[in-house]
């Protein structure tokens, strides 16, 4: 089987496996873990911050980020696709009391003077205030689109210009990293808080990251124990994270070339099928009517890939399977797709 739902599929290599197994532990809620206090202290190293917060989840990062610089009644701006708008199950409004209003784009790509255009403040008691400006890089329901660093340069500007805080959802961040050659503490520079995610590209069982302020840091890890999202001997799992920060950075690259080998492959089978110059990083969208059915089809042929609609499909290239592997998927796909529009 060729799984290319997501980059999350991934299974610890061996060398991640002996680094687990030799991690020291402690007690990560009583700040006793030497092993996660490594990591936290490495990515807070890598984007320039004082402090970190190792959690399970992009999505808790995301959650504590945003929490951190909002309050029950105001509101976060973000891309109309973004992942906290479209696949964080509402956890935003629903435990913190946050509203959410949405921008329109191209394939998530931002456009600093929309978002800015957007934000309400001093405006109470009449309209809600923003509180925070939340952009994705790369975006994922947009296939994978790097983020100009110009646009978020400008956002972040202009943002503090008007006294409201920034997050960065950097889930797939290492990706956008491997494109345009910027170091991490470029980004951490733009953005009050930001989340890395171990668990895709960098091929991590579990775990995400949440960078910022230590006084921030703090105030996050009372709130993640409050979430009951407290954990002991967490050092097995952060060993695995600090394992792919350490050595799984550099070979990201390979998933691109994979992701444009796989979208070639499909237009030689199905011509015109994918737009190729839209593949950016590691993901590739798949537009077809009848998307389930298609996935089923080609799931009993040994590819996997996610639906995202009626009319879309997406596959994600990752350390688990090759580039040859790609192209063979690529080719089923392609003959399916041309089968669909028969």
């Amino acid at each position: 089987m060729i799984d290319l739902r997501s980059d999350t599929v991934t299974r610890p290599s061996a060398g991640m496996l002996a680094a687990m197994a030799e991690a020291p532990v402690g007690d990560d809620v009583y700040g006793e873990d030497p092993t996660v206090q490594a990591l936290e202290a490495h990515v807070a190293g890598l984007f320039g911050k004082e402090a970190a917060l190792f959690c399970a989840t992009g999505s808790l990062s995301n959650l504590l980020g945003i929490w951190l610089h909002t309050e029950p009644g105001r509101e976060v701006l973000c891309d109309a696709y973004a992942h906290i708008a479209r696949a964080e199950m509402g956890a935003h409004g629903a435990l913190h009391g946050v509203t959410m209003r949405t921008w329109g784009s191209t394939a998530g790509r931002l456009v600093a003077d929309d978002a800015l255009s957007m934000v309400a403040v001093n405006c109470r008691p009449y309209l809600v205030e923003t509180a925070c400006l939340e952009v994705e890089d790369t975006h994922n329901f947009g296939g994978g689109t790097v983020q100009s660093f110009e646009e978020l340069s400008a956002l972040s500007e202009g943002a503090r210009e008007l006294g409201v805080a920034t997050h960065l959802d950097g889930a797939r961040l290492a990706n956008a990293v491997a494109v345009t050659g910027r170091p991490f503490s470029d980004y951490g520079r733009l953005f009050d808080t930001v989340s890395l995610c171990l668990s895709k590209g960098l091929g991590a069982p579990v775990g995400s990251v949440l960078v910022g302020t230590a006084d921030e840091m703090a105030r996050a890890r009372v709130q993640r124990k409050r979430l009951g999202a407290g954990w002991r001997q967490a050092g097995l799992l952060a060993a695995a994270g600090l394992y792919a920060v350490e050595h799984n950075m550099d070979r990201i690259v390979e998933d691109h070339r994979a992701a444009s080998s796989l979208a070639r492959t499909i237009n030689e089978a199905c011509p015109g099928a994918i737009d190729e110059a839209s593949v950016e990083t590691n993901i590739v969208m798949i537009p077809v009517a009848g998307a389930p059915g298609v996935a089923a089809g080609l799931a009993e042929r040994g590819v996997r890939i996610s639906v995202l609609g009626p009319s879309s499909l997406r596959a994600v290239t990752h350390m688990d399977v090759t580039e040859e592997q790609c192209r063979e998927a690529g080719a089923l796909i392609g003959a399916a797709l041309a089968a669909a529009s028969a």
